[in-house]
């Protein structure tokens, strides 16, 4: 699956809005509010519950990584998420 796709799929699933648990989150961290260099996404089984975190790193710009995109799509339909949310500002990392 290319970048392009990945990230409409994932877009879609964010548009839809709250519906129910289980969910998952997605976060970007950075150096700079352009260039993501890492992802973290949050599976939330239920209400309340620990989220069992996943975290994927690149050298470049993560949201540009075909393999990262596609895994974060196979995540979310593995799990069958029924809630998707997305930070879409990049949180910078503090070296």
């Amino acid at each position: 699956m290319n970048v392009d796709k990945a990230q409409k799929r994932i877009e879609k699933r964010v548009k839809r809005g709250f519906h129910g648990y289980p969910m998952i989150s997605i976060r970007y961290f950075g150096p700079t509010a352009e260039q993501a260099t890492k992802v973290e996404v949050a599976f939330i089984e239920q209400e309340a519950a620990e989220p069992m975190v996943e975290n994927f790193s690149s050298t470049g710009d993560i949201r540009k990584d075909e393999t990262v995109q596609t895994t974060i799509i196979k995540i979310i339909d593995r799990v069958d998420a029924k809630t998707v949310t997305l930070d879409e500002k990049i949180t910078l990392q503090l070296k």
